[in-house]
């Protein structure tokens, strides 16, 4: 199997403008993102697309490839489509997020082998919850999996509900599991999933994902216990040794 690697890479970002050009340790975010996404055994090929002529520039420095996208798409999983749609070769994407810069090849890999099950078209990652900040935390995607660990329903509040019990306890009564934001679609899952108009559920939690389930599609899930630091604002590289 070709599976196509794609760090989707916008310059105007609202909370951090010009993210993907900030320097980490001498190299820029979406240089490490890069060299990380390499890293993963199972990738045949790495592709930045992005919307912005200084992010293709920096990526040539590099020597890294690049993929010159619109800039009216509203998720990274658009922009992997119209990668997709412009290419051929590849039966698989995963989409890598561009504000981890050290992402772990590990990541990638375990997901990559979601797809030895030719039945699986969409996949991502999740992790048990350990805190209870993190169960009760509405910015962190909660995820309730089937028997066969597949992703039933994503939620900002804590699903499932544990009826009867203080939430000091639920912890106790079952293992809880967030999602960690990376995707792998078949090519033509991606290309079918993009089309899909928004769905209600998808609106009322503002989690894309929600769309693909409310229009049948199975999202297979494997659990990681690696979770990488994002760079969402410019007052998370204090997390990071810049």
């Amino acid at each position: 199997m070709k599976i196509l690697g794609i760090i989707p890479a916008r310059y105007a970002s609202t909370r951090f403008p010009g993210k993907p050009l900030v320097q980490i340790d001498g190299k820029s975010m979406i240089q490490r993102v890069y060299e990380q996404a390499k890293k993963a055994h199972g990738l045949t090929e790495v592709i930045v697309a992005t919307d912005d002529d200084r992010i293709a520039d920096e990526v040539k420095n590099f020597g890294g490839n690049f993929i010159i996208t619109s800039d009216a798409h509203l998720s990274g999983t658009d922009r992997c489509a119209e990668v997709i749609a412009a290419i051929s070769g590849f039966d698989a994407v995963i989409n890598i997020q561009g504000d981890e810069p050290y992402i772990d090849p590990l990541q990638i890999e375990l997901l990559i082998s979601c797809f030895r099950n030719k039945d699986v078209k969409l996949a991502t990652l999740i992790k048990k919850i350990t805190t209870e900040e993190d169960l009760f935390n509405v910015n962190i995607p909660k995820v309730v999996v089937n028997a066969s660990q597949q992703a039933i329903y994503f939620s900002r509040q804590t699903i499932p509900y544990i009826r009867g019990t203080e939430a000091g306890q639920w912890m106790d009564k079952r293992q809880f599991y967030k999602h960690i934001g990376i995707y792998g679609y078949t090519c033509s899952a991606l290309l079918e999933i993009t089309k899909l108009p928004p769905s209600s559920l998808e609106t009322a939690e503002s989690l894309e994902q929600l769309r693909w389930i409310e229009n049948g599609y199975s999202i297979q899930t494997k659990i990681t216990d690696i979770e990488t630091i994002s760079i969402d604002t410019p007052e998370d590289l204090n997390k990071i040794n810049v």
